[in-house]
């Protein structure tokens, strides 16, 4: 029987009201017809919970509705919402848009004051009917957000938008909010849908374990899927275990191109292979908690970011593959962030003394001739540019780059909106005051950030620089890395322009024959049931330069699997494959648990990779 998305059993959740006076909360993201408003999810670890956001680039979207039941009576109606250009500027915002009852407006327009999040008052209304039709009428398509409505029957209710308060507030509305609505037990549970996520499932279900893998995205892939859209990178096929990366080829992308067109990503084949393995599916699923028992982790509890219902999946077993070590974070793991010092670990290409810094996340973006005039609005929001230091580009570059300085987890709204900005302002400069591409219109604009780096769980052992450019013989070496270690820093000349946020970044290389990486940073050192593969493994900031490449990071996937049941078949935990069982490894790492034979499409983008192997 093929295994299935859970959520195909669970009933959507009603809209809740309560109190003696018959105030009504609804999640603006739970409306059952969105439009083309998006579910944000990204800051759902800051805020509680998602929200919709009306991502038309310049084009204002189709509303949002949802028809609600409201006891007969006068209301006041507020929105949870916020100017997400006022950290740059002071004027009234881009996102604005409005509430409408049955078709008719609210008198107030939203979204475009108040640099926090805050209940906004749209207006009220007098019910006269048992239901009414609740729309978000986007007005410019500039990325208004909404995260919930409050009609009250009070002009003044007290509403509390801290995310403290909002949790109040869910509890008092739905006593449920915080009880699982499922709650099942597996072998072995990933927490990431990118391609280490998928395969680290892929490669355990394989291998007899029952398997289950959360994303928090309705579509796999991460930074590889349509919604992010970055091509694969990193070598397979490699020796000592030339069988690992067999799994890839079932399912990467044949055609090359950051940003290029959704079908290119061939998303499709990444939840097949999944669901052919007898994976069982939680897409759109955010961890949010784990529960303890000492030091193994018990359950992951995780929310949908759309309809709200709580999960709780147990397991012996559990893969840290969120990129962002969210687990391991929930779970108290040892992690590092930021850049060593150089004197650490004796790298050469760390800095003199350790910083947050850290490399950015990019948000993709590409254009398309219209053949025929293309207006764009005029946008400036804080950030001016000039003839001199405005981007000539009618496609995303890689070294367009937000982030470096901030917080990718507290602050990635942030990041995503100032490259939202920078990249709608540069448009808007270079086509109506540059004159440039006339006939163009941004065709696709991600608005799901591409990160590239924020925590690194900490391993048995931490690779660093001098493994790799010193091919340091470790005994329990997995997967190699080819990709170059490639690190970013400002671009002196963006930096100049803009000293407060550059936006453009450039790389350093430092060159090196393929390297395995040992077992032993693919475990926590202190979790005692957490294996991690990814962009979260334990390395320096220097080594994650090189390993964080797509796939790379799917080997790893594919490495992790294996090990798992290996756990299943000795009762034990991922130490003691290095200690006991690392024989059994190899000799599954020989195997591999991919189709063999298959085209190995991998040098489709030379251009795009710095192994000196692929540039002969």
């Amino acid at each position: 029987m093929r295994a299935k998305s859970i959520w195909s059993i669970i009933a959507l959740l009603l809209v809740v009201s309560c109190g003696k006076e018959q105030n009504v909360f609804i999640e603006a993201e739970s409306f059952s017809s969105p439009g083309a408003w998006v579910v944000d999810q990204q800051g759902m670890d800051v805020r509680g919970s998602s929200w919709l956001l009306a991502h038309g680039a310049g084009v204002p979207v189709e509303d949002a509705s949802e028809l609600i039941s409201l006891p007969q009576a006068r209301y006041h109606v507020f929105a949870l919402t916020r100017n997400w250009t006022a950290p740059w500027s002071p004027v009234d915002g881009p996102g604005a848009f409005q509430i409408m009852i049955d078709g008719k407006p609210l008198k107030n327009v939203l979204g475009t004051k108040g640099e926090e999040w805050h209940w906004q008052y749209a207006g009220s209304l007098k019910a006269s009917a048992d239901s009414v039709r609740v729309s978000l009428h986007d007005l410019t398509g500039f990325d208004g957000r909404c995260d919930a409505l409050y009609f009250s029957r009070s002009r003044f209710p007290g509403l509390d938008a801290s995310p403290e308060g909002l949790e109040k507030l869910r509890l008092q509305m739905n006593p449920e909010w915080n009880t699982p609505a499922l709650d099942e037990h597996y072998d072995y549970v990933v927490v990431g849908g990118g391609i280490a996520g998928i395969c680290a499932a892929v490669s355990a279900a394989r291998l007899g374990l029952k398997t289950a893998i959360v994303n928090d995205r309705p579509v796999f892939g991460g930074n590889n899927s349509a919604e992010v859209r970055v091509h694969l990178g990193g070598r397979i096929e490699l020796e000592p275990y030339p069988n690992l990366g067999n799994l890839i080829k079932e399912f990467g992308h044949k055609k090359c191109g950051n940003a290029d067109s959704a079908e290119k990503f061939e998303d499709w084949k990444k939840e097949d292979i999944l669901l052919d393995a007898g994976v069982d599916i939680y897409p759109s699923c955010h961890a949010l908690d784990v529960e303890m028992q000492g030091s193994r982790i018990e359950a992951v509890l995780c929310r949908h970011i759309s309809r709200g219902e709580l999960i709780r999946l147990s397991a012996p077993l559990f893969a840290d593959c969120t990129g962002d070590g969210a687990v391991g974070f929930l779970a108290g793991a040892d992690y590092r962030e930021g850049r060593e010092a150089r004197s650490e670990y004796g790298e050469s290409m760390a800095p003199e003394e350790a910083d947050d810094r850290h490399l950015g996340a990019s948000l993709l973006w590409n254009s398309k001739d219209k053949r025929a005039p293309s207006p764009f609005p005029e946008f400036s929001y804080g950030l001016s540019f000039t003839d001199s230091s405005a981007i000539k580009s009618s496609k995303f570059r890689w070294d367009w780059e937000t982030g470096l300085d901030m917080d990718m987890i507290t602050e990635v709204e942030k990041i995503r909106d100032y490259g939202l900005l920078v990249l709608y302002s540069n448009w808007s400069y270079i086509k109506n005051h540059m004159g440039l591409y006339p006939n163009r219109a941004l065709d696709w604009v991600a608005y799901i950030t591409g990160k590239r780096e924020s925590r690194r769980l900490l391993g048995d052992y931490i690779l660093t620089e001098n493994d790799l450019v010193n091919a340091v013989p470790h005994e329990d070496g997995t997967c190699c890395t080819s990709w170059g270690i490639d690190l970013h820093t400002p671009k002196p000349e963006n930096e100049k322009f803009f000293p407060a946020e550059p936006f453009m970044t450039e790389a350093r290389h430092l060159y090196f024959e393929p390297y395995p990486i040992p077992y032993r940073c693919l475990y926590s050192r202190n979790i005692d049931n957490l294996f991690m593969a990814g962009r979260d493994i334990s390395c320096s900031h220097v080594a994650f330069g090189s390993v964080r490449v797509i796939r790379t990071c799917g080997m790893m996937g594919e490495v992790v699997g294996m090990a798992a049941s290996i756990c299943k078949k000795h009762g034990s935990g991922p130490r003691s494959v290095y200690s006991d069982y690392f024989s059994e490894l190899e000799e599954l790492m020989k195997e591999g648990v991919g189709r063999k034979g298959l085209p190995n499409d991998q040098d489709f983008c030379i251009h795009g990779c710095f192994d000196p192997a692929l540039k002969k």
